[in-house]
């Protein structure tokens, strides 16, 4: 604990005056909070040792909240946020807006024949596909003379702006900056024109590098190729079971209006959460707010997703074949966000991976099987306790997933040490503070926790719930949950060698 204290003065109490730690573990975070009159949450935590500040809007919508049919739109949504308004990023919006609209006709007939080609039923002739993506592009040609290209980019980095960029998950998606501290009317001004005046301009053509996005992140990589499968192994019904980037047949006929019919549902002012951490008054953040955010118009917050999926009833097991080395994982399904067996099973994932004095360390690595990495979950729905398998030289996935059961077994029938609770606490204090040694670290804890569950607090109250687990907590969760019946693994072999993988 002390060490802890040491690290902490230095880097963020020292630098951060209105920080205030009484002592480790003891964070206190003069956060404020005003809620606008259409429901949108404004939160400031003044810090004034540098002339900048950190922003984060954070929609409480991730590829959870899409259906079949339009999976990956919120990561769609994400570029198109990127390509202006009525006022940005065009230089005649009116003279744009018909030959969008020439676009749409025509991507309607473009969907009608896609379904129609789908279908082997139906003449296979792609011929009037082609005429309608030349028309299409011709188009798109003519609509680039009105366009001017990143100018919301452009402006921010005019100013000095840094950082900025955007990320979509399965829970949330958000958009973030830093900026010089006299910006803050800029930043105000843009993030409320985007939001109340998005125009999804180009919308198929950066469909089109969407779709290239996939096929290079996912199609393409192992790794993604393995995450896609894995989610959809442990969720059934669950709308985790389906990618972020969503799925290409998806991609492929998505219409711009189903998009723009998704953000005017998803992305309402009192669906989102925008957090300013830095060199700022409260008060000046909050009276901006209201005057460029508060006048766009309030609307119902989007339905929660309730679809969940049935007690799983015996181990899962899948094998993908693929020209790239073994590598797999194995999950476990486990609650959500705000159930209190959370900080156990984030306890014993550190035990048993955290560090070079941990149980898979000492059990795997240093005798050169492999490297497994354990994990879990805190997401707005049940999810999953995770560990990581990739075999060194000749060793197999059968000799990694070998070990890691037998260390999960000792979890369940020796209790963990005080040492070893003592040791991830101390990790625990360490990289936390750490995460909060900057304004855009901050600004993403405090918006993740408020956007997820109401309460920005609940990022220091979990790191506090965390330091009670004791070691009969650790122990049961490991027999509750760490169970076959409750496990899925999902691995790549190489084609040749899968038979003997199995085995």
């Amino acid at each position: 604990m002390r060490r802890v204290r040491q690290f902490l003065l230095p880097t963020v109490m020292l630098a951060a005056a209105s920080l205030a730690f009484a002592q480790t573990g003891d964070i206190q975070l003069d956060v404020k909070k005003k809620v606008l009159s259409n429901g949108m949450r404004i939160l400031v935590l003044e810090n004034h040792a540098a002339p900048v500040f950190s922003t984060i809007i954070r929609f409480n919508t991730g590829s959870v909240d899409e259906r079949p049919g339009i999976t990956g739109t919120s990561h769609l949504l994400e570029h198109m946020l990127f390509k202006g308004t009525k006022i940005i990023g065009t230089s005649n919006y009116e003279a744009e807006a018909p030959i969008m609209k020439k676009i749409d006709s025509l991507a309607h007939l473009m969907y009608a024949e896609q379904a129609r080609l789908a279908s082997p039923l139906n003449p296979q002739d792609s011929a009037k596909l082609k005429a309608l993506k030349d028309q299409i592009a011709a188009l798109q040609a003519e609509q680039k003379q009105y366009v001017i290209k990143d100018e919301l980019w452009g402006t921010y980095l005019q100013v000095g702006g840094t950082g900025l960029n955007a990320s979509t998950g399965n829970d949330g998606t958000q958009y973030y900056v830093s900026l010089p501290k006299n910006r803050l009317e800029l930043w105000a001004f843009l993030e409320s024109d985007r939001l109340a005046n998005l125009v999804l301009r180009e919308f198929y053509s950066e469909r089109d590098v969407v779709m290239e996005e996939r096929r290079l992140r996912t199609e393409n990589d192992p790794r993604g190729i393995i995450d896609e499968a894995l989610s959809a192994t442990i969720n059934w019904a669950s709308p985790y079971s389906w990618p972020v980037v969503g799925w290409m047949s998806d991609l492929q006929t998505v219409l711009r209006e189903d998009v723009e019919a998704y953000f005017h549902s998803h992305y309402s002012p009192a669906n989102a959460v925008a957090v300013v951490v830095g060199d700022v008054n409260a008060d000046e953040v909050f009276s901006l707010c209201e005057r460029y955010f508060g006048k766009i118009p309030s609307q119902p917050v989007p339905p929660p997703v309730v679809t969940r999926d049935a007690p799983q009833k015996g181990e899962r097991r899948v094998e993908i074949e693929y020209d790239a080395n073994p590598t797999g994982y194995i999950a476990w399904r486990v609650p959500q966000v705000g159930h209190p067996d959370i900080a156990a099973l984030d306890v014993a994932a550190n035990i048993l991976s955290n560090g070079r004095t941990s149980r898979f360390y000492k059990a795997i690595r240093e005798k050169r099987l492999g490297t497994t990495q354990a994990s879990v979950s805190n997401s707005r729905y049940p999810d999953a306790f995770y560990c990581s398998m990739t075999p060194f030289g000749d060793h197999t996935i059968s000799e990694i997933e070998g070990a890691i059961y037998a260390e999960i077994d000792r979890l369940k029938t020796e209790k963990v040490t005080d040492w070893e609770l003592e040791r991830v606490r101390n990790q625990l204090d360490a990289n936390f503070i750490r995460s909060l040694d900057a304004n855009t670290g901050l600004a993403f804890r405090i918006a993740n926790s408020e956007a997820v569950t109401g309460n920005w607090h609940l990022f220091l109250d979990y790191q506090d719930a965390m330091k009670k687990v004791t070691a009969d907590d650790v122990m049961r969760v490991a027999k509750t949950y760490l169970t076959k019946s409750n496990r899925s693994v999902v691995y790549i072999v190489k084609a040749d060698s899968s038979a003997a993988s199995a085995n």
